[in-house]
């Protein structure tokens, strides 16, 4: 099995794919249209240390994050971080067939600005593949018109405006992409009320199951968004769009609910009942609840006395 390749800086990665050198060293938006077919030498899977933000449609390929492929027949966008690997898998005895723009951008351009902070609020950046964004041909415009601005900006001679010019525009990039994306989760809203009834009857299973609590412990985000078939991120960005609560929080309310049946219908210690909800200390389940409620476990049992 090929290891996956490092590209520790922009040129390296135009280098690699046999394009000019990039006009500015920590930046650089490639027509991706470039690449036919991948030799038997050429790695097929990389890690880039520089965040990538592309839009394109490929044909007779998949993409490949981890161990998901997807499908970009019908055009979309996906953003990745640095560190994360990405993997081209091209059908047999076909050649290549993309089009569309890849912005690269390495994390050291936006050194000493505020976006260098704020760009890791941006949840999809760790989206998986198969939640990339369908944009409509309006959005495409919108998104490709802001990446011409940042082509132009790279393109010409740096002075002490070139860093903020494009960081206003990748910033605004980002915003549109944040906006995107709420779109998409009320356009696909039938999928995700789906998801969100499965994410219910996962945590009614996993609350009602008192050995698995037990041993197991309370159910985390990773495991819930695991057992859905999603990344954390995109299941948290999902269920505020629904509800305006994530994941956690989602987890939080179940467990709310069911420490409130087992204090009014039991006859189980606080601390058993914190045992029972996978809790190894009752200050943990007592603290958590009096923050949801206003009222400490034994004043909601005495409510009902």
């Amino acid at each position: 099995m090929q290891q996956p390749f490092r590209l520790k800086t922009i040129s390296q990665f135009h280098k690699l794919r046999n394009q000019p050198p990039p006009l500015h060293p920590l930046i650089s938006v490639v027509d991706v249209s470039f690449a036919k077919q991948l030799n038997d030498e050429e790695p097929r899977s990389l890690v880039l240390d520089f965040y990538t933000i592309a839009l394109k449609t490929v044909q007779n390929a998949k993409m490949k994050y981890g161990q998901q492929l997807f499908d970009f027949d019908s055009g979309m966008m996906g953003f990745s971080s640095p560190g994360q690997v990405i993997s081209v898998e091209v059908e047999k005895g076909k050649m290549l067939e993309q089009s569309g723009w890849l912005l690269l951008v390495h994390p050291d351009f936006l050194w000493n600005t505020p976006l260098a902070k704020k760009i890791k609020q941006y949840a999809f950046f760790d989206y998986a593949v198969n939640e990339a964004l369908f944009v409509s041909e309006n959005e495409k415009a919108i998104m490709t018109g802001i990446i011409e601005n940042i082509k132009q900006e790279s393109y010409r001679a740096i002075d002490k405006f070139t860093q903020e010019i494009i960081v206003a525009q990748l910033e605004t990039l980002l915003v549109y992409g944040d906006r995107f994306y709420q779109r998409q989760f009320i356009t696909r809203k039938i999928v995700n009320h789906q998801i969100l009834d499965k994410l219910n009857d996962l945590l009614d299973a996993s609350f009602n199951d008192d050995v698995a609590m037990r041993k197991e412990g309370l159910p985390t985000v990773a495991f819930v968004a695991g057992q859905l078939n999603v990344s954390p991120h995109y299941l948290s960005g999902l269920l505020r769009s629904l509800t305006g609560l994530n994941t956690q929080q989602h987890i939080h309310l179940k467990l709310i609910d069911k420490a409130k049946e087992l204090l009014s219908t039991t006859s189980l210690s606080v601390s058993e009942i914190a045992y029972a909800l996978g809790f190894e200390q009752i200050q943990s389940f007592s603290k958590l609840f009096k923050t949801k409620t206003n009222t400490s476990p034994l004043e909601f049992r005495q409510s009902f006395n």
